[in-house]
C-alpha cells in the first residue's frame, strides 16, 4: 500500500497494529515514514521518539527524529536531539535558520569545505532571510548552475525576482516547474481541476512536496493577484495538483479565502477561522485587511473586535490584552443591563421572555 501511496490506509492498519504489539519496531518505523510523508511531522516525531528509545544506538532514529521535530517548528527541541548525535556532518544550521538566528546559522554553514555543493545554496537562503535580494539571486542561480534543475532552486529563484518586483522573469521560473509538473508527473494531476475534470486527492505526499508545485501556483497567484488579474489569479489555484479541504496548507488556504471572498463569503471565513484556529495571524490578517469593506459589512462589530484582539497577540500581547479587557467589560455592563431588565419586569411575560431570548443570543 505503501508503494501504491495509499498513506491513510496504511496509518489506519499499523495504527491498530501498535495497539496489539506497542513496541514494534517495524510498525512504529512504517508510521513515522508515513506520517512524514504525508507531512504530519508532529505525530512522525512521537513514531521517532519512540524508536530512539527502544533502540537507542540507532543513530537514524535520531535524525529522523530530529527532521520531524524541526518540520513541526519545534526548534529548541530538534537542537536537543541533534546535540545527541556525534556526526559533524548532521550541524543544525538548518535549525537555526529556521529560528532566524541567522548570525549563528551562517557560522555553521562557512564550516563548510568551499567545493562543498549545498554551500553557495544554503548561504543563498541566509541572504535571501536578511533581505539581500539581489546577493541571494546571483547564489541561487550559481547553485543551480551547479546542480542543474531543481524544483526548489527555481522556486527560489523566482521568489526572489518576485520580492525585486520583477515578475515577468519570476513568471518564467514558474512555468518552468510548472511545465516540469506536468511532464514528469502526469500522476499529480498538474491543470486538471482548471480543465474541469474529476480528479481524486493526491494527497500531501514527499512527491508533491519535492516538485514545489504548490509553492508555484501560490506564487503565480500572488502575481496575478497583484496584479489585478483575478481570474488568472483563479487558475492559478486551480492549476494545483489537486487536494482534500483539510489537505490544505495555510498559503493556500488564505489565497482561496482572498479570491472567492466575493463570490462565497461563508466558506472564505471558513478558511479565516482556519487560520487563526492554528494561529497562522499573519495570513488571517491579511484576509480582513484585503476585504475590510466586506468585513464591516458581514462581521458583528463583536465579532470583528474579537479577531482584531486576536490577530494583535501577534505584535503586542499588551494591545491584545487591553482590546480583551474591553470587550469583557462590554459584556459584563450588557449583561448587568439584562439583569436589571429581567428584575424588572418579573411580572410581565412577555416582555420577559423577550428580555431572555436577546440575552440567550448574546450569550451564545
Amino acid at each position: 500500500m505503501i508503494k501504491e501511496h495509499r498513506y491513510a490506509e496504511t496509518i489506519r492498519i499499523l495504527q491498530y497494529e501498535l495497539q496489539r504489539t506497542p513496541n514494534s519496531q517495524a510498525a512504529l518505523s512504517l508510521l513515522g515514514y508515513c506520517y512524514y510523508t504525508t507531512q504530519d511531522f508532529v505525530m512522525a516525531a512521537e513514531c521517532y521518539e519512540k524508536l530512539t528509545q527502544l533502540v537507542p544506538n540507532h543513530t537514524d532514529y535520531k535524525l529522523y527524529h530530529a527532521q520531524a521535530l524541526y518540520n513541526a517548528f519545534m526548534f529548541p527541541e530538534a537542537v536537543a536531539v541533534m546535540s545527541q548525535i556525534d556526526d559533524p556532518k548532521m550541524e543544525p544550521q538548518a535549525i537555526k535558520y529556521r529560528e532566524e538566528d541567522i548570525n549563528n546559522a551562517r557560522i555553521l554553514v562557512e564550516r563548510y569545505e568551499p567545493e562543498d555543493p549545498d554551500m553557495e545554496f544554503n548561504l543563498a537562503c541566509l541572504d535571501y532571510k536578511d533581505g539581500k535580494y539581489t546577493d541571494a539571486l546571483k547564489k541561487f542561480v550559481a547553485a543551480s548552475n551547479i546542480h542543474g534543475y531543481m524544483a526548489d532552486e527555481y522556486y527560489s529563484i523566482a521568489l526572489c525576482h518576485y520580492n525585486m518586483g520583477a515578475f515577468t522573469q519570476a513568471n518564467k521560473y514558474i512555468g518552468e516547474i510548472i511545465d516540469r509538473g506536468v511532464k514528469d508527473f502526469p500522476e499529480l494531476g498538474v491543470g486538471l481541476v482548471t480543465e474541469g475534470m474529476d480528479v481524486r486527492s493526491v494527497g500531501n505526499s514527499l512527491l508533491l512536496h519535492e516538485t514545489s508545485l504548490i509553492e508555484a501556483c501560490n506564487l503565480k497567484f500572488a502575481i496575478e493577484y497583484r496584479n489585478k488579474e483575478m481570474d488568472a489569479a483563479r487558475e492559478a489555484l486551480t492549476d494545483m495538483p489537486p487536494r482534500s479541504e483539510e489537505e490544505l496548507d495555510p498559503v493556500t488556504l488564505h489565497n482561496q479565502a482572498l479570491i472567492n471572498i466575493e463570490n462565497n463569503l461563508a466558506d472564505s471565513f471558513a478558511k479565516l477561522q482556519y487560520l487563526l484556529r492554528y494561529e497562522y495571524y499573519d495570513l488571517a490578517a491579511d484576509v480582513l485587511a484585503e476585504n475590510a469593506h466586506l468585513t464591516y459589512r458581514y462581521l458583528s462589530q463583536y465579532t470583528y473586535d474579537y479577531l482584531d484582539a486576536l490577530i494583535s497577540q501577534q505584535s503586542s500581547l499588551d494591545e491584545a490584552y487591553q482590546k480583551f479587557d474591553a470587550m469583557g467589560n462590554d459584556i459584563m455592563n450588557t449583561l448587568t443591563k439584562f439583569k436589571e431588565k429581567i428584575d424588572e419586569y418579573e411580572e410581565d411575560e412577555e416582555k420577559l421572555t423577550t428580555v431572555m431570548e436577546e440575552r440567550n443570543q448574546l450569550m451564545e
